[in-house]
């Protein structure tokens, strides 16, 4: 068999396969609390994040419960499409376990610093104040910031349209996110997305992976590519890009 050098880079493909345990409990939460809220919709201040009743009537279910609703069809589908293609490789490298407790804490988290930003004393923040937040968006932003971080050249297509390098991406999406939080018009969604990125970055530089996972998905790595060697495949791209780690 004919070889050649392996000049290019790997590209993402948007098919990570079958759902795994925890994305496809989730979705289904998700799922069912969309269609809940679609049949009552009295549900959604009393789920939903409000600074002002979070603070004065103390509902501290309110940064968990936010994160299953969602405002449309597409805002749930866009979510739920993100968190399949993108969460389905960490949960299956990071173990189920360590994937919902960064899952719930970069969701539960960026609703908090969401509230926090709803108290500084300016315009743009004060109308967080009062506004009811929904959307797993802030646990979403941060599995595009593990991504960012273990696969930062790995490309991933703007609109569908334009590949940019995962940490150039990540670096967009955060910049597009902070200048939109400090205007009057989507400042509620934005500042949310910006926790997640803040929260997500924090945890994964403060937080060690169970050492059983990491061993198991290097193993299962190790496994692939000696098949690979055997019969001549060469996947091409930076042997980097799965390997990286974050610490």
């Amino acid at each position: 068999m004919r070889r050649y050098p392996s000049t290019y880079t790997s590209s993402f493909s948007a098919g990570p396969g079958p759902l795994s345990p925890a994305i496809k409990a989730i979705i289904i939460a998700n799922v069912v609390m969309f269609l809940a809220s679609e049949l009552t919709r009295a549900i959604i201040p009393e789920l939903g994040l409000r600074p002002d009743m979070f603070l004065h009537e103390l509902r501290l279910w309110q940064p968990i419960t936010y994160m299953f609703l969602h405002a449309g069809v597409f805002h749930i589908l866009f979510n739920m499409l993100a968190l399949w293609l993108i969460g389905t490789e960490f949960e299956r490298m990071w173990g189920t376990r360590y994937f919902l407790k960064f899952y719930f804490v970069t969701g539960i988290g960026a609703g908090l610093l969401t509230v926090i930003f709803a108290l500084l004393p300016f315009g743009f923040a004060r109308q967080v104040y009062g506004s009811n937040i929904i959307g797993a968006s802030g646990a979403i932003y941060g599995l595009l910031l593990a991504y960012a971080l273990y696969f930062p050249n790995r490309p991933i297509y703007m609109y569908f349209l334009f590949p940019i390098p995962a940490k150039y991406f990540v670096l967009i999406l955060g910049a597009i996110a902070f200048y939109s939080s400090l205007g009057t018009v989507g400042g509620v969604a934005n500042a949310t997305h910006l926790g997640g990125l803040a929260v997500g970055y924090l945890f994964l530089k403060g937080t060690p992976i169970h050492p059983l996972s990491e061993l198991k998905y290097r193993y299962l790595k190790w496994k692939i590519n000696r098949v690979r060697r055997k019969f001549d495949v060469h996947s091409g791209g930076r042997a980097d890009d799965w390997d990286r780690r974050i610490h």
